[in-house]
């Protein structure tokens, strides 16, 4: 499975995290796919699917209250599974932010990353198991 990123973003557009795995795009090259993306699933209304085509990648999202969930994705793959990968991914954050909203992502960016790296490695999902992903942080949090 090749992830190329993941976004949350905001429903007025403002990312507020972003993890990269596609390192062949530059800092203003992934500006500027991440401002046409974020803007293209905005656009859309709730009745449309949650997979769209952009460039040479398919773009997954959900929406979860004021949070938009964005994964991309080679054309390859398969879009219900990046879905579950999401909901999983929401439902972790939940975990470990007892419902997690917008400003747990901004004043715990820190955290919210390594949540994403524990089930991400080289844009392959690697853990989903919410308590494997959790422990880490956790054993962090109990030593300082």
């Amino acid at each position: 499975m090749t992830i190329k990123f993941v976004l949350l973003v905001n429903k007025q557009g403002q990312t507020r995290l972003a993890k990269y795995t596609d390192q062949s795009l530059s800092v203003e090259e992934r500006r500027a796919l991440e401002g046409e993306i974020v803007r293209k699933c905005l656009a859309r209304s709730e009745k449309q699917c949650s997979f769209t085509e952009h460039r040479n990648m398919k773009v997954v999202y959900r929406r979860y209250a004021s949070l938009f969930f964005l994964v991309g994705i080679d054309d390859e793959e398969n879009e219900l599974a990046i879905l579950e990968f999401i909901h999983c991914l929401v439902e972790t954050l939940d975990r470990y932010f007892s419902n997690v909203c917008e400003l747990d992502l901004m004043f715990s960016l820190e955290q919210a990353h390594f949540i994403v790296d524990e089930m991400l490695m080289n844009g392959s999902i690697v853990e989903t198991n919410k308590q494997n992903i959790l422990a880490p942080i956790q054993l962090l949090e109990k030593a300082s």
